[in-house]
């Protein structure tokens, strides 16, 4: 926590609230034992992939249910992994998904119940001691429950009741603005829209949204360049692609269907090339888990290039790659620019060149951490390639300076005329199942003023014109008291965002807190003065209205919307789905205020869809072309040739390389995930591809930054995060020498975003810098203590 500045304001709260500093914890308890360490794979997929994909769907599950539930996951007649949003192949096979989708399905399917007895068995105190990881295990919601002001256990709740506390809490603000609604990616497309619409009717844009805290960075540089928040890339196009540079990503645990996409590129002689700060398992080699004869043997390699950036040296790599592009122009004029594409479709390529110009090797090699040599040899791919695709996610993203890497990359795709056309553009990979489809349903905190003027002919309101708080002011909103009510439709709010100790105080100075949400987890420990968890069906479960059955859409990371069934009875008869909790909640609190007919809307989703299709543009016929196999694709221009900015043509943009000063001692952490999780869910204490076993609390450090601090390997340390003055101090982890950059070091996630500094963030995006934290790390001081105490 940052202790300099915030010691003083611990057991601060709104009126009325008596809190002990910082008691029920906020972070999880520390483990048992320390996680062992040994060798890393070698190979992702393969038979250690099909033996924990049947280990978690058969256990948690069963084996009859558990296969009949694999088998419906991304089929056309069947619903959309709740993991990534890496898009279905048009021919899918019998088994269309990867170990980490098992995973994800097998945590929502499971059998496990958290029922009314086990909330009157546990109190909250007594929940907040026990570690994510076990909060996750106890399996599925079944009622709606309420924490009431001075209780130490949640109770049962009616549906009628809960919806009346919120109205009530809702209707007794001085503003609509003293409220925020978040949302997680896994919503519908459905319950999106409904729920913007609610918000804006109830008076405010507050919608902050996970996008704030993973890809906002790639849709506002992608935005100013290219005029469109999206990727330019189909699945298809990986099939023509010569060269695929993937940045900042690690397919192999974030979104591991990708390596099928890979494998095939590969096999057909396309060169992929990985940039990161650590070599990832699954850009090595890979087998395929459906390919039985090939299950014993060495694996597909993947990446004939890696480059070993240091963390947020991709700035100074990218901006060497296009100096040497440039150079090699320069030698041979017409061979590698893409003249007529630059200066037809481009603005401000001059100024872009002369700013390369400048750029001194020398400064491109010491702050990227990658030989010259390297950089050369990645040139002449790019060079030769006609088309080329570049692949990106948070690795990019969660810096400073993100919007500036990812306009970089746009550069070099203008540079070789590298976007719309087949086999070549830009793909940042999404990290969830519906996040770009929430954003385009309208969930954002700052609308355009076109979707506005859309809602007010539509439903006859004029909706709030001014921004709304995004995560990052939502924290700092509610920490000062400006937001009593924190809604949130989905997610796990506290573990996921940064400063995780000042959240926390924020999140219990507002006067109620409400969570819909599947599963138990520590955002429903720290809560306002009131609390509300709603339990909601999930994306395997069958959702029946007073229509009958129902199918809910999505939209993938390339652009694709489809539709999603559930396969299985609901885990409680006292489960709603989203939508219809969303329209209950409106009811509830608009009341005669709202002409929309909220609860009649959900009796059948076509009415939702229908009003969608009169406001968002792409959606025209959505009933009916939503029906055809495989979806429908949404408009893109860039995609097409046409770039969708106010000139009408990409731009280039000009960046000072960034020079990350550290003091001696110091490191630039990231945090990052393991294997066996997704987001800040967390399947399992091991993180297989880099040999950590049975637990997470570690710090990856390179060999000598060790033994220059006089550590050891296993030695158990403590991370203090240093920021403008502020210090965070994050406990107990333990040494592992690891292949990354000097002065570097990184951890998971959630366990350290105690130590990202809630006011460093991306500039333009305000996406918290996760991936660029300055720490030290010094010997544990609880054990130092000890140490002492034992020999005087």
């Amino acid at each position: 926590m940052a202790r300099a500045q915030r010691e003083d304001d611990e057991t601060q709260d709104v009126p009325g609230q008596a809190l002990t500093p910082l008691s029920p914890p906020v972070q999880p308890p520390e483990e048992p034992r320390p996680p062992r360490v040994g060798r890393l794979s070698d190979v992702a997929g393969g038979i250690p992939a099909v033996i924990s994909t049947m280990k978690h769907a058969w256990g948690e599950i069963g084996p009859v249910r558990g296969t009949r539930l694999l088998l419906k996951v991304n089929q056309k007649d069947g619903f959309d992994c709740p993991g990534c949003a890496w898009p279905d192949p048009g021919h899918r096979s019998v088994a269309e998904f990867c170990e980490n989708g098992a995973k994800a399905v097998a945590e929502e399917g499971t059998k496990e119940r958290v029922t009314p007895d086990f909330f009157r068995q546990w109190s909250v105190a007594e929940l907040c001691a026990q570690s994510d990881y076990w909060l996750g295990k106890q399996g599925r919601l079944t009622h709606p429950m309420v924490l009431r002001e001075g209780a130490t256990h949640y109770t049962p709740i009616s549906w009628d009741e809960a919806f009346s506390l919120v109205a009530e809490e809702l209707q007794a603000l001085p503003t609509p603005d003293a409220a925020c609604f978040y949302t997680s990616g896994r919503t519908s497309n459905e319950a999106a829209f409904l729920y913007q619409l609610f918000v804006r009717q109830f008076g405010t844009n507050n919608l902050p949204d996970c996008s704030n805290m993973c890809h906002e960075s790639s849709g506002t540089a992608l935005n100013e360049t290219l005029g469109i928040g999206k990727g330019t890339v189909t699945l298809e196009d990986f099939d023509q692609a010569e060269a695929i540079f993937v940045i900042g990503q690690n397919p192999g645990t974030n979104h591991p269907r990708m390596l099928t996409t890979l494998q095939a590129a590969a096999r057909r002689g396309c060169e992929i090339v990985s940039i990161n700060p650590l070599p990832e398992t699954g850009l090595n080699r890979f087998k395929h888990p459906q390919e039985v004869f090939q299950l014993l043997g060495s694996g597909t390699a993947l990446n004939t290039q890696f480059l070993q950036v240091r963390i947020n040296g991709d700035v100074a790599l990218l901006q060497g790659l296009g100096k040497a592009l440039l150079e090699r122009e320069a030698e041979k004029p017409g061979t590698v620019v893409a003249r007529s594409f630059v200066e037809d479709k481009t603005l401000g390529f001059e100024a872009y060149a002369e700013n390369l110009r400048a750029v001194r090797w020398e400064d491109v090699v010491e702050r990227s951490g990658v030989p010259r040599e390297q950089i050369l040899a990645a040139a002449d791919l790019l060079a030769r390639s006609e088309r080329t695709i570049f692949c990106w996610a948070m690795g990019l993203t969660q810096h400073r300076n993100a919007v500036a890497n990812i306009q970089e990359i746009v550069n070099l795709t203008l540079l070789r005329g590298s976007v719309g056309k087949p086999g070549a553009g830009v793909c940042p990979v999404r990290g969830h199942s519906n996040v770009q489809g929430d954003r385009t349903m309208g969930i954002w905190e700052r609308p355009k003023a076109a979707f506005l003027d859309s809602l007010a002919r539509e439903f006859a309101f004029e909706p709030p014109r001014h921004h709304g708080l995004d995560v990052v002011d939502t924290i700092h909103g509610m920490h000062e008291g400006r937001v009593r009510v924190f809604f949130a439709l989905g997610g796990n709010f506290l573990s996921a965002t940064p400063d995780t100790e000042l959240t926390a105080r924020a999140l219990r100075r507002t006067r109620l807190t409400v969570h819909v949400s599947t599963k138990l987890n520590r955002a429903h420990l720290v809560h306002g003065r009131r609390a509300l968890i709603l339990p909601c069906l999930g994306r395997t479960e069958h959702d029946v209205q007073a229509s009958g059955p129902q199918f809910v859409t999505v939209e993938n990371s390339m652009g694709v919307v489809h539709a999603t069934r559930g396969a299985v009875v609901p885990a409680s008869e006292h489960l709603l789905s989203e939508p219809m909790i969303v329209a209950r909640l409106a009811a509830a609190v608009l009341g005669a205020r709202s002409t929309v007919p909220w609860v009649s809307l959900v009796e059948d989703y076509d009415r939702v869809r229908e009003l969608i299709s009169k406001v968002i543009p792409g959606f025209e016929e959505f009933n009916r072309r939503v029906r055809e196999p495989g979806g429908f694709s949404l408009p893109n221009g860039p995609r097409e040739g046409r770039f969708t900015t106010a000139s009408g043509k990409a731009h280039f943009t000009v960046h000072t390389m960034p020079r990350e000063e550290l003091d001696p001692g110091q490191l630039m952490m990231m945090t990052l995930r393991t294997h066996d999780q997704f987001n800040t869910t967390v399947y399992g204490l091991d993180d297989r591809y880099r040999g950590i076993r049975g637990g997470r609390r570690v710090v990856l450090m390179h060999p000598k930054d060790i033994s220059e601090r006089g550590l050891t390997e296993g030695q158990v340390v403590d991370l203090t995060s240093h920021f403008q003055g502020e210090l965070r101090v994050a406990r107990k982890f333990v040494v592992v020498p690891y292949n990354i950059p000097r002065r570097c070091a990184a951890t998971y996630f959630p366990e350290t975003n105690v130590l990202v500094p809630v006011d460093s963030y991306a500039e333009k995006s305000r996406t918290p810098a996760s991936k660029s934290v300055v720490i030290t790390v010094a010997p544990s001081v609880e054990l130092a203590a000890l140490v002492e105490g034992s020999t005087s």
